[in-house]
């Protein structure tokens, strides 16, 4: 009489059941994991940054400026990280959101963080919280859930605000001496930067994510098009609209649109 425990046969629907599940609950724990950690990492750029203006060896307007250009580029950065599941956009879309809910209940002044404050404003008051920045990590929320890793228009879009406006400002402050006939808030220094910047940052992270498997780009178009939407997020930042549409909102959307139309997905 055998000893063994009798063997307990799977049909192939349970198996796959079990299997699928299996796989499932893996890439929720890695997603979690993953928005975790940016997480950490988006807090702790924003502390770095505050702690540097605040030990005066760079100025505030700077830091807020830095804080702007690199907080988007590394959430773009951080997408290969997350799992190639349907729900890993939404994970990777908590980041920003968790930003989101900070910048309202600060905006409104339920609670007060100096630290944020400091870092993201202009003038220190907490309402601005409600303005550009609040567009700001709107934008990153809706490049993640709408474009992800499956278009360059997402990607792209976020280049610009980061990249191209994000330098525009610092290098217009600096260097802008000559204004643009149609809007003296904007200087050509400032557009130059703008259309230069943009598109060597969405260069370099399409470039990135092609190396990763994502993108198959023809370069000598890609380059064309590129440039093409550089054009079009300079000159719409140049506009005197900024009264009406912040450039946190003019920016992104205007290249989500140029971008599409130019690469089709």
């Amino acid at each position: 009489m055998s000893v063994w425990p009798a063997r307990v046969s799977l049909d192939p629907h349970t198996l796959r059941f079990r299997v699928s599940a299996a796989a499932r609950v893996g890439h929720l724990l890695h997603d979690a994991g993953a928005t975790a950690a940016v997480l950490v990492g988006a807090y702790g750029l924003v502390l770095s940054f505050d702690n540097l203006s605040q030990r005066k060896l760079i100025q505030q307007s700077l830091s807020r400026k830095l804080v702007h250009i690199l907080s988007g580029l590394l959430f773009m950065v951080s997408w290969p990280i997350f799992s190639t599941s349907t729900e890993a956009r939404y994970f990777a879309a908590l980041v920003p959101l968790v930003n989101c809910l900070r910048l309202v209940i600060n905006g409104l002044s339920l609670v007060k963080d100096d630290g944020l404050i400091k870092s993201v404003t202009r003038e220190g008051n907490p309402k601005e919280l409600l303005r550009g920045p609040l567009y700001y990590v709107l934008m990153l929320i809706l490049s993640a859930l709408v474009f992800w890793r499956d278009s360059p228009v997402g990607v792209i879009s976020l280049s610009m605000m980061c990249g191209g406006d994000g330098v525009a400002d610092i290098i217009g402050r600096r260097f802008g001496s000559m204004k643009i006939f149609y809007n003296e808030k904007k200087s050509w220094a400032g557009s130059i930067s703008m259309f230069v910047f943009g598109f060597l940052v969405s260069i370099g992270m399409l470039y990135f994510y092609s190396i990763l498997g994502y993108y198959q780009l023809d370069w000598i178009e890609t380059l064309q098009r590129v440039a093409l939407v550089s054009l079009v997020a300079t000159v719409i930042e140049s506009l005197p609209i900024t009264e009406v549409v912040d450039d946190n909102i003019s920016v992104p959307l205007a290249s989500m649109v140029a971008a599409y139309l130019s690469f089709g997905y």
